[in-house]
């Protein structure tokens, strides 16, 4: 056993197993430090993957007979980092951040403590972290904190599925038990993510009870085409218990006015002598906006420049009225910049919560006790990380003003591509122009077309069907070249409709997504040029397309 007790940290504390466990740490530092190049967005070069490369993983591993040293155990972790995509300044695929150093110290120090965030008896740090950050954010948001609560959970599709389940319950309080009624509906953006889709599913409504609600010009939901659609639900008998207003979209930054949805909600509840329709506003990745809310634009104690500070006041117009919506949620692995999972759910009434809690007699080994306050219950899951210490160890260290800087770089970066993109690559046109925010959707147009006569509905089908195979051409040749500038690209930005059919066609574009802190206005000329570089391959492979 003695052998087994060294894979283990000390139980004394004993330097002599400390060293030994710093060493190894510094040991997978020093490696990645040694495979970065800021010059490129992988840690040494990319790893090619055949068709049969997982299938062969498969056939080639198996559980060793005996453990192998820590020290090989390392070395295979540092081969793993090999060809990883790294978040250098060239990296603005998506959302998806490096990691702050604050975020994996928390992370850290919950894995070394390994407490079972289901309850404080467990999970006492991770507890006291989440009722921290719970209040924090809810100060921040513009909820009372002496009535709202929350958790965190599993990624922005927790927070969805978590304020659906709210919505059932407080509709139908004994749906735990009896089921789910067959005549709930759904309602969301045809611009929204995917995870209300996957979340009612889940919970047996069925995706055709989903109404999907078109989008305006600025890609958010069109609140004349939503109170018309719960009219019809209502009308035929359906009862409408969840609204999710996408407030910052993944693909173009789309936020729909939380204000105007709840003027729909509350007028149709007292016209038909409904319940309170739920509103999810899904802030999980613009909600950090927030940190804006009350910042002075006169002053600019930031001094930051003019057309940013526009873009952030623009922004604000809309995420000033979060805290109208009954539940919300921010990804702090987005751009809170902590490691992965880190998801936080805020309810503005937590006392709803209880709706969703279980007996103390089903959790007989918590609980019930008569030592430790804190058992969530109403959590669907059981054991719990306590990613709450990761999100509170970032706001600690970031602070206000420090998020406000990085959220206003994004701007600033974005801003500066877009203007370089309409000088040097007219053929690339924004997609998004009216969403300022991280991200820029562009689309590549042969001569004769353009964005504006698209999204009017000036093409047919045919048209739109052959703009999108160029640009899927475009995707694959950008993607190529992915470990020196890592652009993001999306099949559906948004819909247009055509001028032969009734059908909404999805849009294919590329997207700069601004991500690393690393990403200055310096950069963006080496982009661009990398932009020109592949659209002349295409050009030169004299791609076909009949249309």
């Amino acid at each position: 056993m003695k052998k087994i007790q060294q894979l283990f940290q000390s139980e004394d504390g004993n330097i002599e197993q400390r060293e030994n466990f710093l060493s190894l740490l510094e040991k997978i530092v020093s490696s990645l430090d040694e495979l970065k190049n800021p010059k490129t967005t992988t840690l040494g070069p990319m790893k090619e993957r055949s068709d049969n490369f997982y299938k062969e993983l498969m056939q080639e591993n198996q559980v060793p007979t005996s453990g192998v040293g820590l020290d090989q155990v390392v070395d295979e972790l540092t081969q793993l980092m090999q060809g990883h995509p790294y978040h250098t300044h060239n990296f603005v695929t998506n959302v998806l951040p490096m990691a702050s150093i604050p975020g994996i110290l928390g992370q850290f120090t919950n894995a070394l403590l390994n407490g079972n965030n289901l309850w404080d008896v467990y999970g006492p740090a991770a507890a006291e972290c989440e009722v921290k950050v719970v209040a924090m954010m809810s100060k921040l948001v513009g909820y009372d904190y002496t009535q709202s609560f929350g958790y965190t959970t599993w990624g922005g599709q927790g927070a969805v599925f978590s304020g659906l389940r709210l919505a059932i319950a407080k509709q139908f309080p004994n749906a735990k038990e009896d089921g789910v009624p067959n005549n709930l509906y759904c309602f969301a953006s045809e611009n929204a993510h995917y995870s209300l889709l996957k979340s009612i599913e889940a919970v047996g409504i069925g995706s055709k009870h989903l109404i999907r609600i078109k989008a305006g010009k600025d890609h958010s939901m069109d609140i004349e085409d939503l109170r018309m659609r719960m009219t019809e639900v209502i009308e035929n008998g359906g009862i409408p218990v969840y609204v999710v207003a996408t407030t910052g979209a993944t693909d173009q930054f789309a936020i729909d006015d939380v204000q105007a949805i709840k003027k729909v909600t509350t007028d149709l509840e007292q016209k038909h002598s409904l319940k309170p329709i739920h509103i999810h506003a899904d802030s999980a990745l613009g909600g950090f906006y927030a940190f804006f809310n009350d910042y002075d634009f006169k002053a600019n104690p930031l001094q930051l420049e003019t057309d940013v500070l526009q873009g952030l006041e623009q922004i604000k117009e809309r995420m000033q009225y979060l805290p109208i919506a009954d539940s919300l949620c921010f990804d702090f692995q987005k751009l809170g910049q902590t490691p992965y999972l880190t998801s936080l759910f805020l309810i503005k009434e937590g006392k709803h919560l209880q709706l969703l809690d279980i007996e103390d007699f089903d959790t007989p080994y918590v609980g019930n006790r008569g030592y430790g306050s804190y058992h969530t219950g109403y959590t669907l899951e059981c054991s719990r990380m306590g990613s709450s210490i990761a999100i509170y160890a970032a706001l600690q260290a970031f602070g206000k003003e420090g998020y406000q800087q990085i959220l206003a770089n994004y701007v600033r970066v974005n801003l500066a591509f877009r203007a370089q993109l309409a000088e040097k690559t007219p053929m690339l046109q924004v997609v998004n122009e009216s969403n300022i925010g991280p991200v820029t959707a562009f689309r590549l147009y042969p001569e004769g077309f353009n964005w504006k006569s698209e999204q009017s509905g000036s093409y047919t089908q045919d048209q739109i069907e052959y703009i999108n195979g160029i640009n899927a051409s475009l995707f694959e040749i950008i993607g190529e070249g992915r470990d020196e500038v890592f652009f993001g690209d999306t099949t559906r930005v948004c819909t247009v409709s055509t001028s032969d059919t009734k059908q909404q066609l999805p849009v294919a574009a590329a997207k700069f997504f601004s991500i690393s802190p690393y990403t200055e206005t310096e950069h963006i000329g080496d982009m661009i040029q990398f932009l020109q570089q592949k659209v002349k391959v295409l050009e030169d492979a004299k791609v076909e397309y009949s249309h």
